[in-house]
């Protein structure tokens, strides 16, 4: 059995000047770490993808990110889990995920009735709302309720618990837990104070929501701001191993249950091909840790509880599978780093790494370019998913795709640095097509002026806040604190940019040339693992490294090991490299 040495003794000389970074990885154009789950879906609930102009019905486990739109329909609920932010909508709402990045949630809320729950807000994290009837920012912890009628007369702000602060025309007014705000009209805007309505249905629900997740079994082993962590309390057990630590092993699986099976892979940008399990626990487990087959059964190794977990679209690595004409693709297992297949940088290949992998304190072996093509990947043949590139490309399960494939060809396959499939427009969908909802339309942006406090309102003195904005427009007009981000560049104009290098998302340079009306150009940054041109050759694979040593705590000439957890990093910087014992 094989393992990654992981070399407790060189920690400090080894992070000292790369792991203090001025900001987060996503600052130099990397995908953001947080992604919205898709948690709860009851009734109709419909999703739109960004740069896209067809709907399709909403899926479970499927990651929401900048640009998607979703929306409930009629005697419909649906639940986003971002982090330490939950995201419910009830019937008729229409919900924008306008950004969603390391340090900012801005929705954008049209319709419908919306409530957040916000369980922590650390120094530099931001939550905003933008209206029709003004931007909302969530200042600390706590309950906020939106409630906007389709005909866009009135809006209702409730906050049951924390601190929420109104902006429009330059006017700022906070609305304080127990308090609730009622908004009439676009231009002016009246703002009186009113009480704040009973908790119903809805509330009730959200509270109970909020309950599972801090009542979950699993926190004792999963970082709190992994979405989904409360589902694995009913669909396996923990058992703590004297190699690997905590482990959680799945029991709703049927006999021969192989990870990142049961489900389809999806298009999602920035990352492109994204695992969606079907399986309502199979979020958590298929986006952080790690994969390992323990006596006859499979497990799961959660990343270090104290570290800010990074979402990964599936900690998988892929095997060239041309010798077979098929994809393939296995479990990465303890130890094994993973090697994205989308643009970043060095820095975030340590954050995804360290974020998702227990015991690791030396990253030099993570971002070596050769050790890639050199790791004895311990799932290599036991965990080996292999399909015909119809069935990749299958909304269905992927499970009733499989094929056989011999273990002598896939030992002796190269690994591949990514899928060679073009993604075709119904793979960003999110599920079936269905016809646009009724009432839904594209919304237009006003940046608030900078606030100037104001009074405290009366019930019976409405404040009026008069705005300077151009004539009403048929579109919904949001008001916002921020400048969204530019829109989604059209699929069909980045699927030809990609043809070159199918299956490989574009990196953000070419998506900007996109956007300004120019070819994408060349890629910058090369691939970590080589791969051949469209139909060329397959590389030969190289020669396995020699096992490392088997103690999972450190190679021989490591001083006396000490377990090392990354203490959870700041704001603004790379996980810590303080120890503990």
């Amino acid at each position: 059995m094989s393992r990654i040495p992981l070399l407790l003794g060189s920690l400090l000389p080894v992070l000292a000047g790369t792991l203090l970074a001025q900001d987060l990885p996503q600052a130099a154009g990397n995908p953001p770490g947080r992604v919205a789950r898709l948690s709860f879906l009851s009734g109709n609930v419909a999703y739109l993808a960004s740069g896209d102009t067809a709907w399709s019905t909403a899926t479970l486990n499927y990651p929401v990110t900048t640009g998607d739109r979703v929306y409930a329909d009629r005697d419909a609920r649906a639940e986003l889990q971002v982090g330490p932010f939950a995201v419910r909508l009830s019937e008729g709402s229409d919900l924008l995920m306008t950004n969603l990045s390391d340090q900012l949630m801005q929705l954008g809320f049209t319709q419908g009735t919306l409530r957040v729950s916000v369980s922590r807000l650390e120094p530099g994290d931001s939550v905003e709302v933008d209206t029709p009837h003004g931007a909302l920012a969530l200042l600390a912890p706590g309950e906020y309720r939106v409630d906007a009628p389709a005909d866009g007369s009135v809006m209702v702000v409730t906050v049951a618990r924390g601190t929420l602060e109104w902006t429009a025309g330059g006017v700022a007014q906070l609305v304080q837990g127990g308090q609730a705000i009622r908004l009439t009209g676009v231009n002016p805007i009246q703002v009186a104070s009113v009480p704040a309505p009973a908790p119903d249905a809805f509330d009730k629900w959200s509270d109970g929501r909020d309950l599972r997740g801090t009542s979950s079994v699993s926190l004792k082993y999963v970082s709190r701001d992994i979405p989904g962590y409360d589902e694995l309390d009913d669909a396996g057990r923990w058992d703590v191993d004297v190699s690997y630590g905590p482990v959680w092993y799945p029991t709703l699986v049927p006999v021969g249950w192989v990870p990142y099976r049961y489900g389809h892979w999806v298009w999602v940008e920035p990352w492109g091909w994204t695992w969606v399990e079907h399986a309502r626990w199979g979020y958590a487990p298929f986006h952080y840790g790690r994969w390992v087959y323990v006596r006859g059964r499979w497990g799961w190794l959660p990343g270090p509880v104290a570290v800010r977990p990074y979402y990964a679209p599936a900690l998988v690595v892929f095997v060239n599978g041309s010798a077979f004409s098929a994809q393939a693709w296995f479990p990465l297992g303890p130890g094994e780093p993973y090697y994205p297949w989308y643009h970043h940088d060095d820095r975030y290949l340590r954050w995804v790494n360290v974020a998702s992998m227990r015991r690791v304190t030396d990253t030099r072996y993570i971002t070596d370019r050769t050790y890639a093509t050199r790791i004895p990947y311990r799932n290599r043949t036991i965990g080996i998913t292999a399909v015909r590139t119809s069935g990749f490309q299958a909304r269905g399960p992927i499970a009733g795709r499989v094929i056989r494939v011999p273990e002598r060809e896939i030992a002796r396959a190269p690994i591949a640095p990514h899928p060679s499939v073009l993604p075709a427009q119904r793979a960003e969908a999110g599920g079936y097509p269905v016809s646009s909802p009724p009432r839904v339309r594209v919304p237009t942006w006003t940046q608030a002026p900078p606030p100037r406090p104001s009074p405290p309102l009366q019930a019976d003195r409405p404040l009026v806040v008069k705005r300077e904005v151009p004539a009403p427009r048929a579109e919904p007009e949001l008001i916002t604190r921020r400048a969204p981000p530019p829109p989604e560049v059209p699929f069909a104009e980045r699927q030809k940019a990609m043809q070159p290098d199918p299956g490989r998302p574009l990196a953000p340079r070419q998506i900007e040339n996109l956007r300004a009306g120019k070819p994408a150009g060349p890629r910058v940054a090369p691939e970590t693992l080589p791969h051949p041109a469209a139909g060329g050759p397959a590389p030969a694979p190289r020669q396995a490294a020699p096992a490392p040593p088997r103690s999972p705590q450190a190679a021989p000439s490591a001083p006396s090991p000490r377990r090392a957890t990354p203490a959870p990093p700041k704001k603004g910087e790379e996980p810590s490299k303080k120890r503990q014992p």
